[in-house]
């Protein structure tokens, strides 16, 4: 069933909002999402292709965004991280939210949320250093976002978090190594300066010994020794 489309500039209630997404999911959205290893223990089967443009219907909405959050819904926190206010983000309310994490999805969100809160430097350590697996993995993914996406850091800022992704890259949870792996590329790929430190780490780590720390190597030279990445860096160069 396609989702319905919802009217324009409505002042959506959270009740509204429950409602719209209850109406609008489907067992074959849930069912797909479980192949792809997404957690649906609470979810309506709402796709993000509908999830988007909705909440850019909604509007951003920090109170709303919590009480959307509180539901425990997928869908309803999938919104609550698209549409809460960057700046109204705690470090906190960063902490509470990581401790509610159970899907890769939620995850990799929220540390887009979180990386455009400004908290990079405070969770990033804090969260790599914590044990559980979905915490550990939103460290991850905030570097990955931040090494994309804040173009006015200094690339020395993402070269120190080297070791971080060094002293990490042993953990064999899948959603860790990954993200983990995901870090270090994208570090690499971020520019000239950042790709030969970041190239380095990868030849290191794919000769370790560790099968874990290996992977990750091999797979990150494998992307950072491709010609077109290296070309895009020195074009960017000039």
């Amino acid at each position: 069933m396609a989702p319905r489309r919802p009217p324009e500039n409505a002042d959506y209630t959270v009740p509204d909002i429950l409602a719209w997404l209850e109406a609008s999911g489907s067992a074959d959205n849930i069912a797909g999402m479980q192949r792809f290893g997404i957690n649906t223990d609470k979810a309506f089967g709402v796709g993000n292709a509908a999830l988007r443009p909705f909440g850019k219907t909604l509007g951003r909405d920090h109170e709303r965004a919590l009480e959307l959050w509180q539901t425990g819904f997928r869908e309803a926190r999938l919104l609550a991280l698209f549409t809460d206010e960057p700046g109204r983000v705690s470090p906190t309310q960063a902490r509470e939210m990581a401790a509610d994490f159970n899907s890769w999805e939620i995850v990799d969100h929220a540390a887009d949320l979180f990386v455009d809160a400004g908290h990079l430097d405070e969770l990033v350590p804090e969260f790599a250093a914590d044990e559980r697996e979905f915490v550990r993995r939103t460290a991850f993914a905030m570097i990955a976002w931040a090494a994309v996406h804040l173009k006015k850091r200094d690339d020395t800022d993402f070269i120190a978090l080297l070791p971080l992704i060094e002293c990490y890259a042993d953990d064999p949870r899948n959603f860790v190594k990954k993200a983990v792996n995901w870090a270090l590329r994208q570090i690499g790929k971020r520019s000239l300066t950042c790709h030969a430190p970041a190239l380095g780490l990868a030849e290191k780590l794919a000769a370790s010994q560790d099968r874990t720390t290996r992977w990750i190597g091999n797979d990150a030279v494998r992307e950072l020794t491709n010609d077109k990445i290296r070309q895009r860096l020195a074009s960017k160069q000039r």
